[in-house]
C-alpha cells in the first residue's frame, strides 16, 4: 500500500512574485565559478560578484520604506569558490577560493567584516567546495585537488585529511547525523568516509558514467545519498544510493540531455529537491524518498531570468500560515528572484499544517569539536514551525536567552517513567471558565508554571456591513517609527500616497463603500507621524518630513471638503519628525521627536516649546509617556532606552540597554509603569521582546522572549485594565497576544489572531467602545490595502447573561483630561477617574447565585476499562438498543386507527 501512497506534496506549486517583489541593483554577478554563487542565512544573503575575490552581502529581508543596501566583502585575491554561513551562527562566513585559502570571517549587521578573522592555507590546489559540520560547532569541511580536510575551526587547524581519491574531488557532504562524509571525484568513484575511524574509504562504489562535474547530497536518512551527474550519453540523471547495498544504485531518474550540471538543494525535512543549473531558466522540484526508494518528479518551472546561482531560505522564514514549504531565492544577472513553493490547502492562512511542517534543526549546536572529535554523536534538537508553538531559540553566543515558557520545540520536561509533558496552555484550565482543574493537572500546571486566564481568547473579524471600502491609494511609505495610520472613537485618518502629503479622514459610523474622490487634509509636505488628540475628537496633529507640526481641527460632522489651512502650525525642529504624542492625563500637551535627535515639549493652548530634552547619539526609534504622566521613556538606534523626566532635567535620568537589532524598536510602559517593555529585533535580526524594571535599568533584560524572523518591527498595544499584551507588524498577517504580569515568568502566551490577508496596522478603541455583554474585551480597526475592518476581541464565557467583572475591572476615562497644561508644568500629577463597565440591569458574575452541584459522571470508559470483552460486548449491545428504543414498544401500525388486524400483512 506505501508503494502507491499519495504524495502530501504531489500538488506542490512554484510561485514566482510580481518583479517589484525581486532583489534589485545587486551589481555584477559572477558566471565562472562551480558553486551555488548564493548563500542565504536566517538574515543575509551573500552572492559571488563578477569581480574576482568579492561578495556581495544584503540582508534577507529589509522593512517596510527601508532601502536596502549592499556592502562588498573582499575576500580573496582570486576567484571565490565557495562559501558558507555557520548553521549555529548566522555572523560567521567561510570563504574558499582559487587562491588555496579558506577565510573566516564576521559579518556585522551592515554586512561589513573588516579583516578575516582566520585563515586556513590549502596547499597545491584551488578550494572547490566546503560545509560545515550539522550538528558540531567549530567543524568544517573542504575539498580541493584529490583530497579532503576536516578543519576544527576553534583550534585553527586541521583535523584529518581524507587523500583515498583517485582524481579532482567534485563535491563533498555531510551525512544528516555529522557521521559520514560522502564525496564525488573527477575518476567517477563515489565514496564515504567516517574520518573519525579511518582517512581512508569505508564505502566505495562506481558513479555516474560521465567524468564531467557531479554533485553528492546526504538525505534524510543517514543510509541514503543522492547524486547529480551524466550518464555516458551525456543526459542528466539523478542517482539514489543505500549503503548497505553500495554497489549500484537503487534508483535513478534521466532529465534531459542539456550540458549544464544540475545544482541540488535538498530539504531534509520533507524530501523536497530542487535542481537548475547555471545559464538555464528551468527549475526542477522533486521528491526524493527512501522508504521505499523513489525519485519523482513535482514540477517544472520555467523562470523569465537564467539563473547564476541557487539557494534556500531557512525554514523559519517561510510563511507557514500560508502552506509555504520552500523558497528559492535564483540569483540572475540583474535581480534575486524568491521562488516560493506552496501546498493549496483549504485552510491555508488560519490552521497550521502539521502535516507538511515536521519539526526543524534548531540553531544550536548539539556538539563541541571536541566532543564529536572524540566519538560523540548527537544531532541538533528540534524546533517547531508552527508559530503558535515557536520556542525563542538560543542565542550564537552560546549563552541561552532568558525565557518564560518552556521551549516543546527544543525538548519537552520528562516524568520520572520517561512519559512526555505537554505544554500548559493545551493542559490546564483557566480559573476563571468554571472548571476546576484535576491535581494532575495541578501538579502539572506547577511544572510548567502559569497559564494566561485569557489564554482562550478569539480575535473576530465582525461583518462587512461594518466595513469601509473602496479606500484608494493609502500609502505604503510612512516611516518604521509611525504606526501608520491613527483612530479615535469617532474617527479614522490615513496618509494616502498622494502628492502633498494629503490624509484621509474617515467617518467610522458612515461604513460602506467611498466615494472615489475623498475631501483631505493636505498637509503639503509627506506625512511622517500622525496622531489624535485623546481629549478632543477633532483635533488632529501630524508631523511631516519639513520637521514641522499641523494641528488640524476636522469639522463636527466630518471632513466635507479639502482642508488646507491648520489651525497651528509649529517650526517644531530643524529635521524631519520621527514620533507625536500626546500627554495621556494633561490636554494641550504634545511632545515631539526628530531627526535632529531631540525631543520637545509643546503647550499647544500658547504654540510655544516648553521643554526641550537631550541625550540621543543616534536616531529615536519610540517614545512612551508613563502611566501618570511623570516620564517619558525612549528606544534609540544606539541599544540604549532612556527614561526622561522632563519637568526636573533635559537629560536622562535613567540609561540602560536595549535591543540588540538596529532595525527599528517600540517602547511601552506595562504593569502600572513598573516596567517598561521594548519590542524590537535581537541581533540575527529575530523579532524579540525584552522587559526591563523602570526603578533600575541597569539591571539589563530581566525576561526575553523570541517571536518570529520578519521584517516589519512588532508595534505593541497594552491594555492596562486586562494586562494583555497585543503585537503586529505592518503587512503581518498575525496579532500576538501575551498577558504581562509584574512576577515571573513575567510573559503568558495567548491564542493569537490571524487573517488570510495583511493589514497595513491596526489600532484599539476605548473599553466603553467594547459590547460589553459579549465579553468582547477589546475593539480595534485594522487598515488594510483598500478597506477599513473592525475587529473585536472576545473572552469565551457561558454565562453571559451575567457581567464578567474579572476580566472587566473599572476602566480610566481616557478622554477626560486630569490637569491643564498649565498645572501639569507647574509639578502636578493626576490620572483621570475611573468607571465602571458593567451595563444597566446586569448582575455581576462575582455576585451570580451559587448553583447546587451537579453529579459527576464517569466516563464509561472508566467502566470498560475493568471488563472483560463479553462484558463489554453486552453493555455496548445494551446501550445500542437502548437508543433505538425498546424492543416491547408498540409497532407503528398499531398507532393507525380504522384498520382491522387482518388487513396487514
Amino acid at each position: 500500500m506505501n508503494r502507491f501512497k499519495t504524495s502530501k506534496y504531489k500538488n506542490c506549486i512554484p510561485k514566482i512574485p510580481k518583479k517589484e517583489s525581486w532583489i534589485a541593483d545587486i551589481g555584477g554577478v559572477a558566471t565562472s565559478s562551480n558553486g551555488d554563487n548564493i548563500e542565504c542565512g536566517c538574515s543575509r544573503i551573500v552572492y559571488n560578484t563578477d569581480s574576482p575575490g568579492v561578495l556581495t552581502v544584503t540582508s534577507l529581508e529589509v522593512g517596510q520604506g527601508e532601502e536596502r543596501t549592499f556592502s562588498r566583502l573582499h575576500c580573496h585575491s582570486d576567484v571565490v569558490t565557495d562559501f558558507a554561513f555557520s548553521p549555529f551562527d548566522d555572523n560567521l562566513l567561510a570563504t574558499g577560493s582559487a587562491d588555496q585559502s579558506i577565510k573566516l570571517w564576521r559579518v556585522s549587521e551592515t554586512g561589513d567584516a573588516g579583516d578575516p578573522t582566520a585563515t586556513l592555507t590549502v596547499k597545491g590546489s584551488p578550494v572547490k567546495a566546503l560545509q560545515f559540520h550539522p550538528s558540531a560547532d567549530a567543524v568544517l569541511v573542504s575539498a580541493a585537488g584529490k583530497s579532503a580536510q576536516v578543519w576544527d575551526l576553534s583550534r585553527i587547524s586541521a583535523l584529518a585529511a581524507l587523500d583515498d581519491h583517485g582524481d579532482q574531488v567534485q563535491s563533498i557532504c555531510w551525512s544528516h547525523d555529522g557521521v559520514l562524509i560522502g564525496t564525488s571525484s573527477k575518476d567517477k568513484r563515489l565514496r564515504v568516509f567516517d574520518v573519525r575511524k579511518s582517512t581512508g574509504a569505508v564505502q566505495d562504489a562506481q558513479g555516474h558514467d560521465n567524468n564531467k562535474d557531479s554533485r553528492v547530497v546526504w538525505t534524510n536518512s543517514s543510509n541514503h545519498l543522492l547524486t547529480s551527474g551524466f550518464n555516458q550519453v551525456r543526459e542528466r540523471e539523478l542517482l539514489l544510493w543505500d549503503l548497505r547495498n553500495f554497489s549500484r544504485p537503487v534508483s535513478s531518474f534521466s532529465l534531459d540531455a542539456s550540458s549544464g550540471l544540475l545544482i541540488p538543494l535538498y530539504d531534509v525535512d520533507t524530501g523536497l529537491l530542487i535542481l537548475a543549473a547555471q545559464g538555464e531558466g528551468t527549475v526542477y522540484c522533486m521528491e526524493v524518498g527512501t522508504e521505499p526508494h523513489s525519485i519523482a518528479q513535482l514540477s517544472q518551472c520555467v523562470t523569465e531570468q537564467q539563473s547564476r546561482g541557487l539557494a534556500l531560505a531557512p525554514k523559519l522564514c517561510l510563511d507557514v500560515m500560508g502552506s509555504e514549504v520552500l523558497r528559492l531565492l535564483q540569483l540572475t544577472d540583474k535581480f534575486i528572484i524568491p521562488i516560493s513553493y506552496t501546498v493549496p490547502r483549504k485552510q491555508a492562512g488560519q490552521e497550521f499544517s502539521s502535516d507538511l511542517f515536521p519539526d526543524t534543526a534548531g540553531r544550536t549546536a548539539a556538539l563541541t569539536s571536541d566532543g564529536w572529535w572524540a566519538g560523540e554523536n548527537k544531532q541538533v534538537g528540534k524546533i517547531s514551525l508552527n508559530p503558535a508553538r515557536r520556542s525563542p531559540p538560543t542565542s550564537f553566543s552560546g549563552k541561552k536567552k532568558v525565557t518564560n515558557y518552556p521551549e516543546p520545540g527544543i525538548a519537552s520536561p520528562e516524568t520520572s517513567d520517561g512519559s512526555v509533558l505537554s505544554s500548559p496552555s493545551s493542559s490546564v484550565t483557566s480559573p476563571t471558565s468554571g472548571i476546576v482543574s484535576s491535581t494532575s493537572q495541578r501538579s502539572l500546571q506547577s511544572i510548567l508554571g502559569p497559564s494566561s486566564r485569557f489564554r482562550h481568547i478569539q480575535g473576530v473579524l465582525l461583518h462587512r456591513d461594518n466595513y469601509i471600502t473602496n479606500l484608494k491609494g493609502v500609502s505604503q511609505s510612512t516611516p518604521g517609527e509611525s504606526d501608520g495610520f491613527c483612530v479615535n472613537h469617532q474617527r479614522v485618518a490615513v496618509p494616502l500616497a498622494v502628492a502633498g502629503g494629503q490624509v484621509a479622514v474617515l467617518e467610522l459610523s458612515q461604513t460602506g463603500r467611498l466615494p472615489d474622490m475623498l475631501p483631505t487634509v493636505q498637509n503639503s509636505v509627506p506625512v511622517t507621524d500622525l496622531t489624535w488628540d485623546p481629549f478632543n475628537p477633532h483635533r488632529l496633529v501630524t508631523g511631516g518630513e519639513d520637521g514641522r507640526v499641523r494641528v488640524w481641527e476636522i469639522p463636527g460632522d466630518g471632513l466635507k471638503e479639502t482642508l488646507t489651512e491648520p489651525q497651528i502650525v509649529l517650526a517644531a525642529h530643524n529635521e524631519r519628525i520621527y514620533t507625536v504624542r500626546f500627554h495621556p492625563s494633561a490636554s494641550d500637551i504634545l511632545v515631539s521627536s526628530s531627526y535632529d535627535l531631540t525631543l520637545r515639549v509643546w503647550n499647544l493652548k500658547t504654540g510655544k516649546n516648553v521643554l526641550t530634552l537631550q541625550g540621543h547619539e543616534d536616531q529615536i526609534f519610540s517614545l512612551a509617556w508613563s502611566p501618570d504622566g511623570k516620564y517619558l521613556a525612549t528606544c534609540c538606534k544606539d541599544q540604549r532606552i532612556r527614561i526622561y523626566e522632563p519637568r526636573v532635567s533635559a537629560q536622562p535620568k535613567q540609561v540602560g540597554t536595549g535591543p540588540e537589532g538596529p532595525r527599528g524598536a517600540r517602547i511601552l510602559w506595562v504593569c502600572d509603569g513598573k516596567y517598561l517593555l521594548v519590542s524590537g529585533f535581537d541581533s540575527r535580526s529575530e523579532r524579540q521582546l525584552t522587559l526591563h524594571s523602570a526603578q533600575d535599568l541597569s539591571l539589563g533584560p530581566i525576561a526575553t522572549v523570541g517571536i518570529d524572523v520578519s521584517p516589519a518591527t512588532l508595534i505593541p498595544y497594552y491594555d492596562p485594565d486586562t494586562g494583555l499584551l497585543l503585537l503586529t507588524g505592518k503587512g503581518d498577517t498575525r496579532v500576538f497576544l501575551y498577558e504581562v504580569i509584574p512576577e515571573s515568568p513575567h510573559f503568558l502566551e495567548c491564542n493569537s489572531f490571524n487573517t488570510s490577508d495583511p493589514h497595513k496596522g491596526i489600532q484599539y478603541l476605548r473599553k466603553v467602545d467594547c459590547t460589553v455583554p459579549d465579553v468582547e474585551i477589546l475593539r480595534a480597526v485594522r487598515l488594510c490595502s483598500n478597506s477599513v475592518e473592525p475587529v473585536a476581541f472576545r473572552v469565551p464565557r457561558v454565562k453571559k447573561e451575567f457581567f464578567q467583572d474579572d476580566v472587566f475591572p473599572p476602566s480610566r476615562v481616557t478622554w477626560e483630561p486630569a490637569l491643564t497644561a498649565e498645572e501639569w508644568l507647574s509639578g502636578k500629577d493626576k490620572q483621570q477617574r475611573s468607571m465602571n463597565l458593567c451595563p444597566a440591569g446586569m448582575i455581576p458574575v462575582s455576585q451570580a447565585p451559587k448553583e447546587a452541584p451537579t453529579k459527576k459522571y464517569v466516563p464509561s470508559s472508566v467502566y470498560l476499562q475493568e471488563k472483560t470483552d463479553e462484558q463489554k460486548k453486552e453493555e455496548l449491545l445494551s446501550a445500542m438498543v437502548a437508543k433505538l428504543g425498546n424492543r416491547d414498544d408498540p409497532l407503528p401500525q398499531d398507532a393507525f386507527e380504522g384498520v382491522d388486524e387482518d388487513e396487514w400483512d
